[in-house]
């Protein structure tokens, strides 16, 4: 027995022997110091897991508020395609007042002359980027005869009617509806002129609307139907400078013209007779510096302010002019499916307007304003040119094409 005692007593002090006394407690770590930035590290971005989401893509047509005319709210709208050129329209006048688009090394200005606010174009009188209506251009001492019946307009550019009269479709609110659509962000506006308006026979209801196709075009399109035979001929009249606005003159572009023919006038007013245009200064079916013959066109002031025949179908979608500014690369190619395009080249802009940091000097900007010809209705061989009928649809398209060279 004493022999057994023995031996559990040898078992438990080798058991012991063999367990270790337990650690210590480990001694408490302290928080790691504030580290201060470095030149490597001050400015750089937070670590992935801190990164907010991205906040949501802008829509493609921003509404902003653009002034008041005669108590109306009036609205800027602007289009944004994929590549990042911009387009501005106000429901002033359906009125481009800006268009955004990259030069050669990919900065972009805007190369359209126009307003800041709509009080401005309420008030200003060169047609900055409207949409001109009922009938573009001119009429010849502001008479026209319709149906039996002879009709006198406002000789707003004695004696003749110019651009639809001094309160014409370019100085009215228009229903402005914004849209996305397959070919990129798209703005309608619309327009109702009361029989009378203007002292034109008719109710005309109008629209406009522009898109800034992903192709980088800015195509506009044009309708109008009406209850009554009257006439219409609405035209675009952006100012185009391709240097960007307040670059100079553009009498350094180069232009060409898919035009063989012009219809001269006395001195503005075309008269009716056709003439080519080889061997005179209106030769620009060669591209050609706007300024080169210029001062040969004679005119007060002195300036292109004339209507080119478009080659091809006159009421197909064709080729009208290309514009090309050296020093910037960048160029815009024009198709409409109008009869004319009108070429004036600021000749009436004295620098009394002062807008986008600058003043809009004679000959700052150039106008391709494609149309049916001018005085048409007064000329017998172009007056269906200018008559609308109930029934028909008035239908007008450009497509302005922006690229670099």
């Amino acid at each position: 027995m004493r022999s057994k005692l023995l031996a559990l007593t040898l078992l438990v002090t080798a058991c012991a022997e063999a367990t270790p006394p337990p650690s210590p407690p480990p001694a408490p770590v302290p928080p790691p110091a504030a580290t201060l930035p470095t030149a490597e590290t001050r400015g750089a971005a937070p670590p992935a897991s801190a990164t907010p989401p991205p906040a949501p893509a802008p829509p493609a047509v921003q509404r902003a508020p653009f002034g008041k005319v005669d108590g109306k709210d009036i609205w800027l709208f602007t289009l944004t395609n994929q590549h990042g050129l911009r387009v501005k329209v106000t429901s002033f006048g359906a009125t481009v007042t800006a268009v955004e688009v990259p030069d050669r090394n990919g900065k972009l200005a805007d190369i359209v002359l126009g307003y800041e606010d709509a009080e401005s174009y309420a008030t200003g009188g060169v047609f900055l980027g409207a949409t001109i209506g009922r009938v573009a251009n001119r009429i010849r001492n502001a008479k026209f005869k319709l149906d039996g019946k002879e009709y006198a307009v406002a000789a707003n550019d004695k004696p003749h009617h110019l651009h639809g009269g001094p309160s014409g479709w370019s100085k009215r609110v228009w229903e402005a509806t914004p849209a996305e659509t397959p070919l990129g962000p798209a703005l309608k506006l619309s327009y109702v002129s009361k029989d009378g308006e203007e002292g034109y026979p008719g109710t005309v209801t109008a629209t406009t609307t522009y898109t800034l196709t992903q192709n980088d075009e800015l195509k506009v399109e044009m309708e109008a139907v009406t209850d009554r035979a009257t006439l219409v001929n609405m035209a675009h009249h952006s100012y185009w400078n391709l240097g960007g606005v307040g670059a100079g003159a553009i009498t350094d572009h180069e232009l060409t013209l898919f035009s063989d023919a012009y219809t001269p006038g006395d001195p503005v007013v075309p008269t009716g007779a056709v003439k080519p245009v080889k061997g005179t200064p209106f030769d620009f079916t060669a591209k050609k510096l706007v300024g080169l013959d210029l001062a040969k066109t004679g005119g007060k002031p002195v300036g292109y302010d004339h209507n080119f025949v478009v080659r091809g179908e006159p009421n197909g979608l064709r080729p009208v002019a290309r514009l090309r500014d050296p020093k910037s690369g960048r160029v815009l190619t024009l198709e409409a499916n109008q009869p004319g395009v009108q070429v004036y080249t600021g000749n009436y802009l004295d620098g009394s307007i002062h807008a986008k940091g600058t003043s809009y000097a004679q000959y700052g900007a150039l106008c391709l304003e494609t149309q049916k010809y001018p005085n048409a209705i007064n000329v017998p061989a172009w007056r269906e040119q200018a008559i609308l009928k109930p029934g028909d649809t008035y239908r007008h398209v450009m497509v302005h094409r922006f690229s670099v060279e």
